[in-house]
């Protein structure tokens, strides 16, 4: 068994990881979510069973959050079910899975991080859905699953809110951003850097749960005003505003940070500050990064 198995690989994290595997010499076959549907358990079972690859890594997923409250069993679908495809089809292939979660699986009300071992407690029904995709990973592959948490993204493909910003700064504009929501910025292209460590170590060392995060902590106001000082734009131009005023369909956690522990465990050093990481991906987040059909195609030849 050799290389790796991408699925989800045109988001925003899934092209990130294509790009760290590639950097790093490691095959891998990409596929993206109209190539490999994964609540089809026919397909899946017939790409695993074909390309019989060492590491799955599960970047797919329904992330609509407010959507996901007006079709829960879609979400369940993609995020419960089609994770439990995965994971039998890689438990069938003798395939180790990587899965990425989410925050959303806490309740949101803590004043301290979230320990890789917290108790869960979504409010939304797109969190339900991810808890549920993480307890298939779990059960299905006690000795080869990973579920890796993961929030507030931004990278360079695709919208979000760190290029969007951006956008608005340089453009002069004001913004009205929520300061009652706290959690760790984190670029893609880290958490795709945590994931290839993962997969890495021994399959014994790297199962259960991580939080592949930015270290310390912001509000979304605050990694606003951070967005414009980058821009070399006035910061007082970001206004603060509640979350209540937004009135969005699904309640958004309003605290967010996660704690890294296991990292010191398995001997990989902890994830550094979110502002540092932002300065350094800043460039590339706000002009984007570089197309990525060719690399796509050029990769399935990986395996």
């Amino acid at each position: 068994m050799t290389g790796w198995l991408v699925t989800g690989a045109g988001g925003m994290l899934g092209r990130d990881v294509c790009d760290v595997l590639s950097a790093a010499g490691v095959p891998a076959l990409p596929f993206t979510r109209p190539e490999l549907d994964l609540t089809d358990e026919a397909a899946v079972t017939r790409v695993l069973e074909r390309a019989r690859p060492s590491v799955v890594v599960n970047c797919a997923a329904w992330t609509d959050v407010d959507g996901a409250e007006d079709d829960e069993s879609g979400a369940w679908q993609a995020n419960a079910h089609g994770v439990s495809v995965l994971a039998r089809a890689c438990a069938d292939a003798g395939s180790r899975l990587l899965h990425v979660s989410t925050d959303y699986v806490f309740s949101g009300d803590a004043d301290a991080p979230y320990s890789e071992d917290a108790r869960t407690s979504p409010r939304s029904a797109y969190g339900r859905s991810k808890l549920a995709g993480e307890r298939a990973v779990l059960e299905t592959l006690p000795h080869s699953g990973t579920v890796v948490r993961t929030a507030w993204l931004y990278g360079a493909h695709g919208g979000n809110f760190v290029r969007t910003l951006a956008e608005r700064a340089a453009a002069g504009s004001e913004a009205d951003v929520v300061d009652d929501q706290f959690g760790q910025p984190t670029w893609t292209r880290e958490v795709a850097g945590r994931l290839l460590a993962l997969g890495r170590l021994p399959a014994a060392a790297a199962t259960g749960v991580f939080h592949a995060t930015s270290a310390g902590r912001t509000s979304w106001y605050g990694l606003a005003r951070e967005i414009y000082r980058l821009c070399g734009e006035d910061a007082d131009r970001v206004r603060p505003m509640s979350s209540a005023s937004l009135r969005r369909r699904a309640r958004r956690p309003a605290w967010s940070v996660l704690g890294h522990g296991r990292w010191a465990a398995v001997g990989e050093p902890p994830p550094p500050d979110w502002r540092t990481v932002l300065t350094r991906a800043f460039s590339s987040v706000v002009h984007g990064g570089p197309a990525h059909e060719a690399a796509l195609r050029a990769a399935r030849k990986g395996i």
